[in-house]
């Protein structure tokens, strides 16, 4: 059991993390994680992206996960959202890529074009 003042800190940390997703002035990066998602390897990339950001110490990057994004076909998905860009579909993505996404388009601003869903459909 845990005392009032654990349980308050807990909603605390709860409510911090809650207002940082309410919050669409920094880069959103959101992870398919539906059935599909997860059958195609979404945990793993999932948590690459979370490692990656926490290792450069990325203040302004919000991690979410999503339910089906509707495209099974090509998943794990995930979608980058920049303020005042378009947002980036990058399909059939695995931990490595992920981390790459990360290094190139949310710290340089380089779209990584190869595994965007664009050039998937080519």
């Amino acid at each position: 059991m845990k005392s009032i003042k654990d349980l308050e800190e807990i909603r605390k940390k709860t409510l911090d993390t809650i207002n940082l997703r309410k919050d669409q002035s920094g880069i959103r990066v959101v992870v398919g994680m539906a059935t599909c998602g997860i059958a195609a390897g979404a945990r793993p990339v999932l948590m690459s992206i979370m490692d990656e950001i926490k290792k450069n110490e990325l203040a302004d990057v919000v991690v979410a996960q999503t339910g089906c994004i509707g495209m099974c076909r090509l998943e794990p998905i995930v979608e980058v959202y920049r303020p005042g860009e378009e947002k980036v579909t990058y399909v059939k993505m695995n931990p490595s890529k992920a981390i790459r996404v990360i290094n190139e388009h949310i710290m340089k601003g380089k779209i990584v074009d190869k595994y965007t869903i664009g050039a998937e459909e080519k």
